[in-house]
């Protein structure tokens, strides 16, 4: 090893500590910091996001890259080294242009717009969060503006999110997705709904977070490298490939949607405990593509999760562990969890309806930032397309524009990965199938350590090495099309709605 790549790994370790201790201090934020602890814990983090952001673009940093990038030099690293020197490279040139005053007070009044947003969220009350949002966006968009002074404002930013991303290419898979998805969702509304008077009950919570553990564990979630705790709205963070922090939140009024809420974030968690140990502490070692990444996670939620085999193993324990579903069948919950209806909050909705939640939390991010719609006027435009694509308007706030923690927390350009997630997925269930066989049988014979062991070796083990582009290419055999998720939906619903 050359001194400049030993000196470059340490760098990486030193930014490593940097960025774990911030990544901690954020989650304590969503977590168990008492209410009077913010305005310290803030502090601390603007500190520690202000060195991080020193380190990113240091004369030092600069020099290691430009002689590891020499082509004698660059030909003898490892893979994992390539891509992290090539990935600093453009990074460092990006973050150079920002000024570090103005990097400091976004992160500043990005912390106070969490705050804010909770607040508001419990009061359900917009007016209470959106000239805080405003003052978030509007340093997002200078600081996209010194990035990528020569791109549109939200391309910068849905590339960030899924490398190779950008409007023109959304809005041609969710223009094929409308095109199948709003008739065909009507003609499942006309059909007769299950009876799901059985689930309205109240649920133990204590039922729910052992339901929580127990599922976690049956798709492959290592207890000795991860962890879980409780906040606001579900999220998972990976420190390392041995460290991988889940949240949840548990409801009285339901347990269906917690226990739903464990596998999609195990999916992220799984994702993150196995890519390749070589790639710890470089900055390969976690996926930084979110639609990949939310692909692994909605395919554990909904491929497997909302697939009746998935239960016929499971189920009689389940009833044990959550005995408010002792009088429910097996069929009886299926039919529950295949329930397509028209709900206001995205995280409980059906897999099918839940499409239409994204695009319109697209369509409207693309009037904040390539039309310049003001904050102001984003509740309003919020129901309208609630009413236009759901036949629904929010009570109030806290059911509408504020149910989500992302606009809060710097994720512009991260909804519609959502949705290229289960456009992935259908992409891979089709693959999935043709080399493990039929995915029923699979789940019914409880085999789903095979369905994990064949994500891990396809797609987890490569981080952040592989594009989405190359990792769809190499698995799937073909580019990305929406066809394959419409063939899904409309098999699956066919059969259960008997349309």
């Amino acid at each position: 090893m050359i001194k400049a790549e030993k000196e470059l790994r340490d760098y990486f370790e030193k930014m490593g500590d940097y960025n774990q201790a911030a990544k901690m201090l954020s989650l304590d934020m969503s977590t168990n910091m008492p209410k009077e602890g913010f305005e310290r814990h803030r502090r601390a983090l603007t500190r520690l996001s202000g060195e991080l952001f020193a380190m990113n673009t240091a004369p030092k940093l600069k020099a290691l890259i430009e002689e590891l990038s020499l082509p004698e030099h660059y030909a003898e690293l490892s893979p994992e080294m390539k891509f992290s020197v090539s990935l600093m490279k453009r990074e460092f040139t990006e973050n150079s242009r920002i000024p570090a005053e103005l990097h400091n007070d976004y992160v500043s009044e990005k912390a106070l717009a969490n705050k804010k947003w909770q607040e508001a969220k419990k009061a359900g009350d917009f007016e209470l969060f959106k000239d805080q949002l405003q003052k978030v966006i509007d340093l997002k968009k200078e600081i996209i503006a010194y990035k990528h002074p020569n791109e549109p404002v939200y391309d910068a930013l849905l590339n960030e999110c899924e490398e190779g991303m950008n409007t023109e290419t959304y809005d041609k898979l969710f223009s094929e997705l409308k095109e199948f998805l709003i008739p065909f969702i009507k003609e499942i509304l006309s059909k007769p709904e299950p009876d799901d008077s059985k689930f309205n009950r109240i649920y133990d919570l204590n039922h729910e977070r052992k339901a929580q553990e127990y599922l976690l564990k049956y798709i492959g979630f290592d207890y000795d490298r991860g962890t879980t705790a409780e906040t606001e709205h579900p999220f998972t963070s990976a420190f390392s490939s041995k460290d991988v922090r889940i949240t949840n939140h548990f409801h009285e009024d339901t347990a269906i949607r917690p226990m739903f809420s464990s596998i999609h974030e195990g999916g992220h968690a799984i994702f993150g405990q196995n890519v390749n140990p070589a790639f710890d502490g470089l900055p390969a070692e976690n996926c930084r593509y979110a639609g990949l990444h939310e692909s692994q996670s909605r395919f554990y939620e909904n491929t497997l999760g909302h697939n009746i085999n998935f239960w016929k193993p499971i189920y009689k324990d389940i009833q044990k562990i959550v005995p408010e579903f002792k009088d429910v069948s097996l069929e009886e919950f299926n039919r529950e969890i295949n329930h397509v209806r028209n709900s206001f909050i995205r995280t409980c909705a059906d897999e099918v309806t839940y499409c239409l939640h994204i695009i319109i939390r697209y369509e409207l991010e693309k009037e904040i930032f390539v039309n310049n719609v003001p904050v102001s006027n984003l509740r309003d435009m919020w129901n309208e397309k609630m009413q236009e694509y759901l036949g629904l308007t929010p009570p109030d706030d806290a059911l509408g524009i504020l149910q989500d923690m992302h606009w809060a927390n710097n994720y512009y350009g991260y909804f519609p990965t959502y949705l290229l997630g289960s456009i992935y997925d259908g992409m891979f269930l089709e693959a999935l199938e043709r080399d493990l066989g039929d995915v029923d049988k699979v789940l019914s014979d409880g085999r789903i350590m095979d369905i994990t062991k064949w994500l891990n070796e396809k797609i987890h083990v490569y981080g952040s090495t592989r594009t989405p582009r190359d990792t769809i290419t190499e698995v799937c055999g073909k580019e990305v099309t929406a066809k394959p998720l419409c063939d899904y939906f409309k098999k699956k619903y066919t059969d259960i709605y008997k349309l």
